[in-house]
């Protein structure tokens, strides 16, 4: 034992035990009381650090995800300044898509070896800034080499405030990820909403996306200075410090397959939920968009409302309802056209709606299991990030062949599937990660005696197993 391992686990239910092991070899000089009085300050700094890199991760996830709905919401006005074709735009995207692919690749083991915050202080600017490629591309070919850098720069971020958000979770001992992907959605919105007022104020989209790729980087450095400090130098030659290092291939190609399989089915309901109720139910053209609203809606209240959840029936229980519940809402919406007329339309809304609950706490949960593991997180969150994302480009483009080659809704039926591959391959993935955590018991209280008492925002543990 080292001080690097108490001061990285100090809620630990063995580091009060270990601590003074550690202080009876430092110094025969050292006692018990005074190893009290010790501990008690390393986890209070270490509760402190906690509640600052929250607050700093929300601001990477709001940041992030306002990025992205810049994007998304200035894609239009892009296309019209251009002169574009949906080939040339589905081009973009692509390329795109695959430069976030390959920065996420490499940003797992740029984090195992430089730590998250150091990476997350560079990638955060980084993204904000090379929205001015796009927002100044000149031309067709110039947007395109500009969308790869631009794919870099939102690859490198998921990647480091992900694996950032483990490493507080770990600290704080209690589910808190599942908040951050909802402040994500929601810094989506924002940046949707504030490009339709300022379209609807009549000025230029493409001037939004220069000012916001000025700004944003800057307000990225505040959160930066609040993300945890970090640890002292692992001292390798300690056996089995480091589990969450050395996961197997076919564990993480496990856990990947959920995030496919999570994502694809996220991706179907945002692409088609609109389409489906149009085209296959004859929906009014005003009330069709709305099935995507109220997938999007129920998904980003669960994000923010989910760490309970999770604290309540454990990760494996939790995977194994979102399954579920994302299946049982896909077969409804397979089942609306049979229905009858006036509730056709009712019937796959609450289907979507059960679905966007169901596939709300997929990748939190996925994400925190690595975590939950211990060591070094960065390549196994990339290659789970990565295997998400694909499922998330790949999946509207395949539902649009197979609903081409036969019809729509037997295209539905490929997320419903997968929908359940999320319990089949989560449960088992995540229950083989919590046998690898360091500390598979629970703690009493993540407060030793005399410095908060047992209770409190804090008096929670790391997550048990609970199967």
């Amino acid at each position: 034992m080292s001080w690097d391992r108490v001061w990285r686990a100090p809620q630990s239910c063995t580091a009060r035990s270990s601590l003074t092991r550690l202080c009876a070899r430092s110094s025969p000089l050292v006692v018990a009381p005074f190893t009290d009085t010790v501990y008690a300050l390393v986890v209070n700094k270490s509760l402190i650090d906690a509640r600052r890199a929250r607050v700093g991760v929300f601001g990477f996830f709001f940041l992030a995800g306002f990025v992205m709905g810049l994007w998304a919401a200035g894609l239009p006005s892009l296309y019209d300044r251009l002169e574009l074709d949906t080939a040339r735009l589905g081009s973009v995207l692509l390329l795109i898509s695959g430069g976030a692919l390959v920065s996420m690749l490499l940003a797992g083991p740029l984090v195992d070896r430089f730590s998250s915050r150091r990476i997350c202080w560079f990638a955060g600017p980084f993204s904000g800034l090379v929205l001015l490629g796009p927002a100044l591309a000149p031309s067709y070919w110039s947007l395109a080499a500009l969308a790869v850098l631009f794919g870099l720069g939102l690859g490198v971020t998921e990647v480091a405030m992900n694996a950032h958000s483990v490493e507080v979770e770990r600290r704080y001992g209690r589910p808190i990820i599942s908040a951050f992907h909802g402040t994500w959605s929601l810094g989506g919105a924002a940046g949707g909403g504030l490009t339709s007022i300022v379209l609807q104020a009549g000025l230029d989209a493409q001037w939004l996306l220069i000012v916001a790729a000025l700004v944003v980087p800057f307000l990225y450095l505040p959160a930066a200075r609040l993300l945890l400090p970090d640890p002292p130098e692992h001292t390798s030659g300690e056996p089995g410090a480091e589990p969450g290092s050395s996961l197997k291939w076919g564990l993480i190609a496990l856990l990947g397959l959920a995030a496919f399989a999570g994502h694809l089915s996220e991706g179907a309901a945002i692409d088609w939920a609109a389409l489906h109720a149009r085209l296959v139910l004859a929906a009014d053209p005003a009330l069709a968009p709305l099935a995507y609203t109220i997938f999007s809606v129920a998904m980003t209240t669960v994000r923010l409302l989910g760490d309970p959840i999770r604290a309540r029936f454990g990760s494996v229980r939790t995977i194994q309802l979102a399954g579920i519940f994302a299946t049982a809402g896909y077969v409804l919406v397979l089942l609306s056209p049979a229905v009858a007329q006036p509730l056709r339309v009712a019937c796959a809304w609450t289907g979507w709606a059960l679905a966007g609950v169901g596939l709300a706490t997929v990748v939190p949960v996925l994400f925190s299991a690595v975590g939950a593991a211990g060591g070094r997180v960065g390549r196994a969150l990339a290659m789970v990030t990565a295997f998400g994302y694909s499922g998330l480009l790949l999946g509207p483009a395949v539902l649009g062949y197979v609903a081409e080659a036969s019809s729509l809704p037997i295209a539905l039926i490929i997320p419903t599937v997968l929908a359940a591959v999320v319990t089949l391959t989560g449960s088992p993935a995540i229950r083989a990660l919590l046998r690898l955590s360091r500390d598979p018991a629970p703690a009493p209280s993540a407060e030793p005696a005399g410095v908060g008492g047992s209770g409190g925002e804090h008096g929670h543990a790391p997550e048990p197993a609970r199967d």
